[in-house]
């Protein structure tokens, strides 16, 4: 039987590490459940959601060239597809006034513009350079600290 990449499978927890856990197959086939796919939450210590022993139902993510497996848990779980919902955005925190950020992207007779990647991205350098030079001002004009005079 071959192991082939989206099937759905049983095994058994043979061994686990602090980076996620082995898990046989058929045929003493052994992938690996890497820590951030046993769980939808956080997982901080695998021992806390697996036990060696353990029967667990895995989807096969990738199969590398050297026969390495990679597996899933929390894929295999069938949950139905959940809708999108956009985080509420937050106003009034943080440093300074958020209202030429938000209007920059606002086109006032149809609501907010949507940007694609390369805008974003583009948007993004600008706003990063814009910040770096600001700071790289800011710390050319101080004395002192790293650097400074000794005397």
């Amino acid at each position: 039987m071959s192991i082939e990449v989206g099937s759905k499978l049983q095994g058994k927890v043979t061994g686990i590490t602090k980076f996620g856990a082995f898990v046989e197959l058929s045929e003493g086939i052994t992938g690996l459940v890497h820590i951030s796919e046993v769980a939808d939450n956080y997982v901080k210590d695998i021992n806390d959601h697996l036990k060696v022993g353990d029967q667990v139902e895995v989807k096969v993510i990738n199969v590398e060239k050297d026969g390495k497996i990679g597996l899933s848990i929390k894929k295999a779980k069938d949950r139905p597809e959940q809708s999108y919902q956009p985080r509420p955005q937050r106003h009034g925190h943080g440093r300074g006034d958020n209202r030429s950020r938000d209007n920059r992207h606002r086109d006032n007779s149809r609501g907010p513009v949507k940007e694609n990647f390369e805008q974003k991205m583009a948007r993004f350098l600008k706003d990063s350079e814009d910040r770096l030079s600001t700071l790289k001002r800011s710390t050319e004009t101080k004395r002192g600290g790293r650097g400074g005079r000794r005397g």
